[in-house]
């Protein structure tokens, strides 16, 4: 890691704290994200989403470029173990998961086969194991209540080919009983309505790994089997138990394929052997009853067993040859269970704590030895670091012939009635004196002690009270030789094959079968002389809350897992003295652009003397030492400070780089345009030469032919001419015959057909247009005349566009008769009773559009910048009803579109308008009595009555 964390995050790796406290500890931590490391102490947050991991981390990736997390550790590509540990619920199922979907995620490019089909079992085992060995308790849905053991070998690409699994120590008294609240393994459920979907999930899983149909259904019938146990009731009749619901012995024989009779002789009686002699000893109720619940508790944890060996079968490597398959990687994955203190602690969390202790002591054993090594390999002299040792602790627990395990051994090895009550006093006697231990009796003024229950043990992660109630018969953990029997001759050979002792006789002498602590400390030990034989990485887990929620930071429940993980311990070790240290190469790599002597390459003898050189010019020489191939950096405030210059200097890099990159692209783009463009334009060329000869020829002479060449088929044209069609050809031969002076009129009604085809019926393209209808008139001459001739005076204009007697409305709602003159430079509204007096003068640069309605009536409105539309119903005498719409749109757009000007034209009804800002509409209404066109008011503008012929 060689990144400055902002404070809104914290520090990623805890070893570059400041000062290595509980108090800056919990601080950092509070502000840590989901699944981060303190470099190789990998620590993860409850309820955080882990899946974006999956699809952002890129393979190959060093964790000196990013904080170290349990993904880096799966790409490393050297035998490696991953230990995941924590207390319930703080996520160390899911992180061992998704270090499991990763390594299937970044494997197996060749999508070879046999690896997809061992990828597929390492991952569908996950569920198959979560079924059967996991259980919701109270801190926890799906916590884990055995430990496991995943070993995964890779061949020389890092392809998976196989793998093998441990268990350890299944908490199988959760079969007969649980905490209140909390519930049996997963598996009991699945088989129920309730978890129906987990129960397809789980089946289609172990179809999956290679489970045959009948194995699949023998494991149901087991599991059923347990529950019917459970219902089974006993009874005293006089001096002998007898069971009392006797149909459910049948329903248990069938589902176990055996004799109902040989299930109830079992669960009754005891063969015992008394030397050549074997006789039938009858239980007592509570004998029968104990005897029932060995054998429930002993199916579940050999189907267990059977599963895991099962899987193991499917997934082991076969026939591996390292000279001729190349070297085997094997990469482990620790799931097991972190330290508990319930506030009752029975002999299962005793073995748990234990556990812990001891894979505690062996990581501080390797993380130790690796420092030492690695400062000794550098010629950096060794500092001494205090921590706590907890080989005490562990011996306390594991010590031949005066540990408790051993004295627990030896009571359960005495002949007569042993009680829990005689080996606490065993405990009392030989360890009264130990710093680590203490119960009621050595120290009567504890008062929370129960005497001759309890004793207790000082962990390194804490004081642990235990009740010994139970700790005889979970360490004996007898179970009679006639149910071991009763199922070796069970005619299902899956249930056969899981009790081979079954087949030994009751007179055969046998060994004493070793004490289920003992077979846990042994499984233990070898746990740890695997694990001491691969590089550790320790994913320490840690839970927020007990509330389940990704909000809340409970800070006295974060320091108590804090100290019972150790991990203060952990960073002292790991920081020895020195925070930071890595090789020469790598770490000029990234930090050269700080210093002018190693950027962009330095020509000094070695990396070690650019890198002294770095340093010097930095002014950091005090706070560093120099190994053989590694830099060492004491404090983290050196790091972030070299990490602030090259940031800093990268921006400036980066930028140089991006304009260095940007011109060439910029270049090579501009090239190809350039060379693309060129040869367009020639080929464009070259087309429409050709296509123009081809015309030319084919139209020789066209002009001598009666259809002007109608009926000559004209050549496909190039793109670039595809709007030049033959019609338009043969319209301009057609123009050129028409009078000039009738062009203007033409062009206008063009115009008009192109701005109101499709909305009005009636344009009047079929007349002549005449434009200046009131100088037409005779008897308008003498009064109109004059005026029109002192107007061209005064505003000089050039043409007379338009005229025509009107009916116009204003906004006091008064209609009135007027007329409109419109000329090239201005619209006039005139009084004809005035002798055409000028009323008001709109220059045609302030009119914006025209709206007209889409029926046959006269309505226009013309629309100005000073939102002063003009309101008008044209009306002509001389033809009655003669439409003029289509002339004064066509002649105004046409006058517009001359001076580069654009006329908008709405065709629509109601229409809207503006009277001095006031938006009101104006619509059109046919009324049969209406004599001629007039405008009424109503509630949102006016009404045009047309007559309705």
């Amino acid at each position: 890691m060689a990144e400055q964390e902002s404070l809104e995050f914290g520090k990623a790796d805890f070893v570059l704290l400041d000062a290595v406290s509980m108090p800056e500890f919990l601080a950092n931590l509070r502000l840590q994200a989901a699944f981060k490391a303190a470099n190789s102490l990998l620590h993860s947050l409850r309820e955080r989403i882990f899946q974006p991991l999956l699809a952002q981390r890129p393979r190959g990736r060093k964790p000196f470029l990013r904080v170290a997390h349990a993904f880096i550790q799966a790409d490393n590509g050297q035998s490696w173990s991953e230990w995941v540990m924590s207390e319930s619920g703080a996520g160390k199922t899911e992180a061992s998961k998704y270090i499991m979907k990763y390594i299937a995620a970044i494997t197996n490019p060749s999508q070879r086969a046999e690896v997809e089909r061992v990828k597929n079992i390492l991952l569908k085992s996950n569920c198959v194991l979560e079924a059967f060995g996991n259980a919701r308790t109270n801190r926890n849905d799906n916590s884990s209540r055995f430990g496991k053991y995943m070993d995964i070998n890779f061949d020389f690409k890092g392809d998976p080919i196989g793998g093998h699994i441990n268990n350890y120590l299944l908490e199988k008294s959760r079969v007969i009983v649980q905490q209140p609240g909390e519930r049996s393994f997963h598996s009991f459920y699945q088989c129920s309505i309730n978890d129906g979907a987990e129960f397809k999930a789980v089946a289609d899983a172990m179809k999956v790994i290679g489970f045959k149909s009948e194995e699949i259904q023998t494991v149901y019938k087991i599991l059923a089997a347990i529950l019917h146990l459970g219902n089974l009731k006993f009874s005293v009749d006089g001096d002998t138990p007898v069971i009392e619901n006797g149909k459910v012995v049948s329903i248990i024989a069938d589902l176990l394929s055996t004799k109902s009779d040989m299930v109830e002789k079992a669960l009754l009686f005891r063969t015992v052997a008394t030397g050549r002699d074997v006789i039938d000893k009858q239980h007592t109720e509570q004998e029968a009853t104990y005897g029932r619940d060995a054998f429930a508790k002993a199916i579940y944890e050999r189907l267990f067993c059977w599963i895991v060996t099962r899987i193991n079968n499917v997934i082991e490597v076969k026939n591996y040859d390292t000279t001729i398959h190349g070297k085997n990687t094997v990469i482990g994955v620790l799931d097991i269970y972190g330290f508990e203190i319930f506030d009752n602690n029975s002999f299962e969390q005793f073995c748990i704590n234990y556990c812990n202790e001891k894979l505690q002591q062996l990581f501080i054993q390797l993380v130790l030895k690796q420092e030492q090594e690695e400062y000794q390999r550098e010629g950096i002299p060794w500092k001494h670091i205090d921590y706590f040792n907890n080989q005490i602790i562990v011996d306390l627990v594991e010590q031949q012939h005066k540990g408790i395990i051993a004295i627990l051994d030896d009571a359960c090895m005495n002949v007569g009635k042993v009680t829990d009550e005689m080996f606490l006093e065993a405990l009392n006697s030989k360890l009264g004196k130990h710093a680590h231990f203490s119960s009621r009796k050595l120290c009567a003024a504890d008062k929370i002690l129960e005497f001759d229950r309890d004793f207790r043990i000082k962990h390194y992660a804490g004081d642990v009270i235990y009740s010994v109630t139970g700790f005889i018969d979970k360490n004996k953990d007898t179970l009679f030789q006639d149910f071991k029997r009763l199922m070796y001759n069970s005619s299902n050979s899956v249930l056969k094959m899981m009790w081979p002792e079954g087949k030994l006789s009751i007179t055969e002498v046998t060994k004493r079968p070793l004490t289920a602590a003992t077979l846990f400390k042994n499984s233990m030990i070898a746990l740890v002389d695997n694990l001491a034989s691969k590089e550790p990485y320790y994913v320490r887990c840690i839970k927020p809350n007990d509330k389940k929620s990704s909000q809340l930071f409970d800070e006295q429940r974060c320091r108590h897992q804090v100290e019972y993980l150790g991990l203060l311990e952990n960073v002292r070790v790991r920081r020895a003295g020195f925070a930071y240290r890595q090789t020469y190469e790598k770490f000029l790599h990234r930090y050269k652009m700080v210093s002018e002597f190693t950027w962009p390459n330095h020509d000094l003898p070695s990396d070690k003397e650019a890198v002294k050189k770095l340093i010097e010019c930095c002014g950091f020489q005090n706070d560093v030492a120099y190994g053989k191939t590694k830099i060492f950096i004491r404090t983290p405030r050196t790091l972030f400070t070299l990490e602030e210059l090259h940031a800093k200097m990268l921006v400036g890099i980066v930028l140089f780089l991006q304009k260095v990159w940007r011109g060439t692209l910029a270049r090579l783009r501009y090239k190809r345009t350039r060379a693309a463009l060129t040869i367009i334009r020639h080929y464009r060329r070259y087309k429409v030469k050709s296509y123009i000869c081809e015309v030319s020829r084919r139209f020789h002479n066209v002009k001598s032919m009666k259809d002007y060449g109608k009926h000559v088929k004209w050549p496909i044209p190039p793109k670039v001419l595809c709007r030049f069609e033959e019609s338009l050809w043969r319209a301009n031969v057609l123009i050129k015959s028409i009078p000039p002076e009738d062009l203007p009129q033409l062009r206008a009604k063009v115009a008009a057909m192109e701005l109101l085809k499709g909305h009005r019926a009636d344009m009047g393209l079929q007349r002549a247009w005449e434009g200046n209808y009131i100088a037409s008139v005779s008897a308008n001459t003498g009064s109109f005349i004059p005026v029109a001739n002192e107007l061209k005076k005064k505003d000089k204009y050039m043409n007379v566009l338009f005229s025509c007697h009107v009916r116009k409305v204003n906004r006091f709602s008064k209609v009135e008769d007027r007329a409109i003159f419109i000329t090239d430079r201005h619209l006039y509204k005139m009084d004809p009773m005035k002798h055409y007096k000028v009323m008001k003068t709109i220059p045609l640069y302030n009119l914006t559009g025209l709206s007209v309605s889409n029926g046959k009536d006269q309505l226009v409105v013309f629309h100005t910048k000073d939102n002063k539309d003009l309101i008008v119903c044209l009306f002509s005498s001389q033809p009655s009803n003669e439409s003029r719409i289509g002339e004064l749109v066509g002649v105004l757009a046409h006058h517009f579109r001359s001076e580069k000007r654009h006329l908008q034209v709405h065709v629509t009804n109601p229409v809207q308008c503006s009277l001095h800002g006031r938006k009101c509409t104006v619509s059109v209404e046919t009324r049969i009595n209406q004599s001629q066109p007039d405008f009424t008011k109503n509630r949102s503008g006016f009404i045009l009555c047309v007559p309705g012929n």
